[in-house]
């Protein structure tokens, strides 16, 4: 019966017509060639990892302690979905896995790697830690704690292209719940949601929303690069251009001194043409 399950999801996905699927365009016959010609190397991946403590020192420190990253280990992910739920999330474990990693090098030497689902269900992650805490020669200050994120993610792809320079990174991903306390600030967060900008709400183009395993990710593109200082033209920098970020986002609660101050929503959020540059000092 599930294996019947699974065929069945796999030909409602394949049969949604192209609108659905954002910015496909018909390939020429050379460029499909190129395609399908391709040999790459394929992967598949399961694991899971954990680090008792994550410390940046500069004069003082930032430490990250008991950070575990594997599977969600949940079957209750993304609640408003009904359809295949069982197939969609039902194996509930604490490895990351059900991945496939597709690598190909293209005739104009792009490097063009690809993340996927293996079967029809997306990737489940979670990710927790303990303490965040800043520590100087004198004084220390716990950031935050009690941090805890589960989600699930349908694609990544990553392109290096040999002609910019540019490594562009575009993904879809959705948290389906996120908890921390931010404890210097007497703050707390309950039941934070991030889906694309068609699952809650309405959809970006005013109509009603579509909870479906083909909205449940963010959609994330931005470019990262070797570039110059903005204030000094002559000096280095990391640029990460963020090109496109649209996403639903909900907050179950609020909480300030530990009582409940309510819940926000934020209905298609867009942020484009953002560019930041990073460097040392």
């Amino acid at each position: 019966m599930k294996s019947l399950k699974k065929t069945a999801l796999v030909l409602a996905v394949a049969g949604l017509p192209l609108a659905a699927q954002a910015d496909l365009k018909p390939l020429e016959d050379v460029h499909m060639s190129n395609v399908t010609g391709q040999a790459g190397v394929t992967i598949e991946l399961e694991t899971k990892l954990s680090i008792d403590e994550f410390i940046y020192t500069d004069e003082g420190s930032f430490s990250i302690k008991d950070i575990k990253i594997g599977g969600a280990n949940r079957t209750d992910l993304f609640e408003e979905i009904t359809d295949f739920r069982d197939v969609l999330f039902g194996g509930a474990n604490d490895l990351i896995d059900n991945i496939k990693i597709d690598i190909d090098i293209a005739a104009d030497g792009d490097a063009i790697i690809n993340i996927w689902p293996i079967t029809a269900a997306p990737i489940d992650f979670g990710v927790s830690t303990g303490n965040w805490s800043l520590q100087g020669a004198t004084d220390s200050t716990l950031l935050a704690s009690n941090f805890s994120m589960v989600g699930a993610f349908t694609k990544v792809g990553i392109r290096i292209d040999t002609a910019t320079d540019k490594l562009n990174l575009q993904t879809q991903v959705g948290i389906s719940d996120l908890d921390v306390d931010v404890d210097f600030l007497a703050l707390g967060i309950r039941d934070l949601k991030m889906t694309g900008a068609d699952y809650m709400g309405t959809k970006l183009d005013g109509s009603a929303a579509n909870p479906s395993v083909l909205t449940l990710g963010a959609n994330i593109d931005m470019d990262v690069y070797k570039s110059t200082r903005l204030a000094d033209p002559s000096q280095d920098a990391l640029a990460i251009d963020l090109n496109t970020f649209a996403a639903d986002m909900s907050i179950g609660d609020v909480l300030v001194g530990g009582t409940s101050i309510g819940s926000v929503m934020l209905d298609n959020l867009v942020v484009e043409n953002t560019t930041m540059r990073i460097y040392g000092h």
